[in-house]
């Protein structure tokens, strides 16, 4: 089906041929099903009724993506921030605090002081940081405080697509639009009419190496491994000048130094700004592993996440294809000889610390950037908020993990405490916590502290999971430490790079095979659940309402 061929089909014609697009080619059409739901028809978080529809997915757009919160009610708005005094920073940690990292809502900045001037915005920040962006993005409709049952939804549609599609998630090609057609081309800038410092990219922290170009999607591309985007932060140094932090693991430094071993000077780069969800999300994870008989096309699996084709335009000096609907891309070259490499750093990590400085970095030359009319930029506030939605990863990597841990329940890596690993198993013998926790210990470089519960744990609420550390953990003899594994490089507590001590602690009930009691206590909820088993329909039905109707304080 051509282009021209596609517009004259009407939306709801659309949907049925990406459905059996799916079902044909992956056998699934759940993906595209959830994408369809209607969220409009219930109410946002916020408990107000938007004056007018919910925007629904697929969103095309990062302004598709804010609407779409404000209609939850998961958006605030300031007219004028004062960077120069760190208020946007502020107001992140201190609505954090309140909040907590999963509860507080996206922010849009009106206008931002830098460096003594004023620059129109929008600037956006912690745009899928709340639970309930997992629900939007799929359009499942997420229902008011329910947070852990709307991320559980998500996690449950995620798992029938993988177990549908061979562990994989579904992909659709992207497709090429016409340079005039991109929105992201309506303005050009070659020369010496590039100045980058004249957008609205801020100085995060007073400690951090002046201002960043930190949630770009960098794309580059490799003869062997194909085409790659990933979230790498970038320091502004001047109008067409950038220092570019790819970390050894990561495919984009592999890339550049693939090209360098081939003899390459430079490499073609382009950065992507104002992606919309799902471009974004594929960014700062692997939910689109490079593993297989030939390079996975990232822009097709957030295609399949959307059931609808990424709109696609091909850069101006290069031939690599980048969203359509984005807000900026920055093109330009890596030169890759030693002499070009610059100091970079430090700046505030995911752990929440500082990081070091690094004596040598890579740099960027910017030959054009192309924008939208009045752009809007999105910022990254790392270490203070949940970046991307997760439960695709979630799923994914549980999908992964049932097939060397059988017993596993689920997964997650929380992103208020990083380097810390919950996880939940049906547990049914002796040592089986242990045994389950070193597996992920072995494998996964964030994984410094595992904490296995049994199923009954909701391991998305730390309240819970700290009561079975509490009243069901030994440190003797359920615990294990690793004294020299692989780490995270970003880890502020490591005394060598990338090497780490670990400690997996087994909060399972301890049976007597492990030395625990025969019997092991019920808890007081397991007993008024068993001793009156319509409790929670009753309550619900009675006074549900009433209870929903409290605004927290």
């Amino acid at each position: 089906m051509t282009d021209s061929d596609r517009d004259d089909l009407s939306d709801d014609q659309q949907q049925v041929d990406r459905r059996q697009f799916l079902a044909a080619t992956t056998g699934i059409a759940a993906l595209t099903a959830g994408c369809s739901s209607i969220a409009s028809q219930g109410t946002p978080v916020s408990g107000k009724k938007p004056t007018g529809p919910v925007p629904t997915p697929p969103f095309d757009s990062i302004r598709d993506w804010v609407a779409a919160l404000d209609a939850h009610g998961l958006l605030i708005r300031f007219p004028e921030i004062n960077q120069d005094q760190y208020e946007a920073t502020g107001i992140v940690f201190r609505s954090t605090d309140m909040f907590g990292q999963y509860g507080a809502p996206g922010y849009l900045f009106e206008k931002v002081k830098i460096g003594g001037k004023w620059y129109k915005g929008p600037v956006l920040a912690n745009m899928q940081g709340h639970w309930n962006t997992d629900s939007i993005a799929f359009g499942l409709d997420p229902e008011p405080r329910e947070h852990y049952k709307n991320y559980q939804a998500v996690k449950d549609l995620m798992a029938e697509i993988l177990e549908a599609n061979d562990g994989k998630y579904p992909e659709i090609p992207p497709v090429e639009l016409a340079r005039e057609d991109a929105p992201c081309k309506e303005v050009t800038l070659e020369g010496d009419d590039i100045d980058l410092t004249k957008f609205a990219f801020m100085q995060t922290n007073p400690y951090d190496d002046g201002r960043y170009v930190n949630t770009a999607s960098v794309f580059t591309s490799d003869p062997d491994m194909g085409n790659n985007y990933g979230t790498y932060r970038c320091a502004l140094r001047g109008p067409r000048y950038l220092a570019l932090n790819p970390e050894p693991n990561q495919t984009g430094y592999k890339m550049l130094m693939n090209a360098k071993e081939r003899g390459e000077a430079t490499l073609p780069i382009a950065l992507v700004l104002g992606q919309d969800p799902m471009v974004w999300m594929i960014s700062g994870t692997r939910v689109a592993p490079r593993f297989g008989p030939k390079p996975v096309d990232e822009l097709a699996v957030a295609g399949g996440f959307r059931g609808k084709a990424v709109d696609v335009v091909r850069c101006d000096t290069n031939d690599m294809l980048v969203p359509a609907h984005c807000e900026m891309v920055i093109e330009g070259e890596v030169p890759l000889d030693d002499a070009s490499m610059r100091p970079e750093g430090p700046f505030g990590e995911m752990f929440g610390y500082l990081g070091p400085r690094k004596e040598t970095n890579f740099v960027i030359n910017v030959t054009k950037v192309t924008h939208r009319k009045n752009p809007w930029m999105m910022n990254a506030f790392t270490g203070m908020q949940r970046g991307m939605i997760t439960a695709p990863m979630d799923a994914l990597y549980e999908n992964f993990l049932k097939k060397r841990i059988p017993n596993l329940v689920a997964y997650q890596t929380p992103q208020y405490c990083m380097g810390v690993i919950f996880m939940s198993i049906n547990k049914q013998e002796a040592g089986e916590g242990l045994k389950s926790g070193l597996a992920i210990a072995k494998s996964n470089p964030i994984a410094k502290v595992i904490i296995v519960v049994d199923k009954d744990i909701n391991i998305l609420d730390p309240l819970e999971m700290l009561f079975a550390v509490g009243s069901r953990w030994q440190p003797s003899p359920a615990s294990e430490i690793l004294e020299n594994a692989f780490g995270l490089m970003t880890d502020p507590s490591q005394i060598e790079y990338q090497k780490t001590s670990k400690i997996v602690i087994d909060a399972t009930k301890q049976i007597p095979g492990e030395g625990g009691q025969e019997v092991f206590p019920e808890t007081n909820r397991a007993l008024l659940e068993k001793g009156a088993p319509d409790i929670w329909t009753i309550v619900d039905n009675k006074f549900g309402e009433k209870l929903k109707a409290w605004k927290e304080v």
